[in-house]
């Protein structure tokens, strides 16, 4: 049965203060203002919330941070928790962890680095299956994991009782998978995604853009068109890790997230000239006095 998740799920940054300690309070004023901006639900502690620098700790804390603080706000907002590891150990627990914590759904990377062959791939997902009632996203990243998951081989892990989805982030491979949601993990392809009839996206740019992005859901006769308007955001948020232009750019706007950590680092001046301009022409910032 598919699990309604949301159409706009903005992976959500992970805010820090000066001394680079998690910050709940900006992270609490984050959430309000995503929900309130065209964001159906919350992905928290992935990639893009800086999840590899995080303690378990800070990451089930911010897990139960969104759940707590954003389901009585936002009876209709979803929470989904990043708790994936390149240790099927670690994996099962963060995933036990957020399933008691009751997100909504959890999404799960392949493991990184290690490579595992296609059996070990599946007999990890197997173990998180176990761990868990409830809905597993996968997450299909290769150019951060350096192994690919076919869409074969994601049909089949589509048999496993909870997964529902992927985030497929491998343009290439962008198809339907019998068994499977497939969100956008890619923003240049989400507008494909809905002509496709599949659920949405997983949305860096909806940090900024989320009523745009959410109008591409509900206005599909003018869904090209706003898609066009968007490309520029798209590529000029690439400039540099997107951890750090998102938070870049949602600090000259005014919502405080602080920096990054390492091994990120702030961006450089000809960086943040890309953002600022790029947020100068969609009128998020008043252009620079000469």
């Amino acid at each position: 049965m598919p699990v309604e998740l949301g159409a706009v799920l903005t992976p959500m940054v992970t805010p820090f203060d000066a001394r680079g300690r998690l910050d709940e309070e900006a992270a609490v004023t984050l959430m309000h203002h995503l929900l309130e901006h065209g964001s159906d639900g919350l992905v928290v502690c992935g990639t893009t919330g800086e999840a590899s620098t995080l303690s378990d700790e800070e990451r089930l804390g911010i897990i139960e941070l969104a759940v707590t603080e954003m389901k009585p706000a936002h009876p209709d907002c979803t929470i989904v928790a990043g708790a994936g590891s390149n240790d099927t150990r670690h994996a099962v627990h963060l995933t036990e962890r957020a399933s008691e914590l009751r997100v909504d759904a959890i999404l799960s990377v392949n493991p990184y680095y290690s490579r595992p062959s296609r059996r070990g791939i599946i007999r990890h997902y197997q173990e998180i299956d176990r761990a868990t009632d409830r809905p597993i996203l996968l997450y299909n990243i290769p150019q951060r994991t350096a192994s690919d998951m076919p869409n074969d081989l994601l049909a089949e892990l589509a048999e496993l009782e909870h997964v529902v989805g992927v985030k497929q982030s491998n343009n290439a491979n962008l198809a339907k998978i019998d068994g499977l949601q497939i969100y956008a993990g890619n923003d240049d392809v989400f507008a494909d995604v809905l002509d496709m009839g599949e659920p949405g996206g997983i949305l860096v740019s909806a940090h900024l853009f989320g009523s745009e992005l959410r109008r591409m859901v509900d206005e599909p006769d003018r869904r090209r068109e706003i898609d066009a308007g968007l490309q520029d955001v798209y590529r000029d948020l690439t400039v540099g890790p997107l951890a750090c232009t998102t938070k870049a750019a949602l600090n000259m706007i005014g919502l405080q997230v602080g920096g990054p950590r390492l091994p990120y680092v702030e961006l450089d001046e000809r960086e943040t000239g890309v953002i600022r301009a790029m947020l100068e022409r969609h009128g998020l910032l008043q252009p620079a006095q000469a």
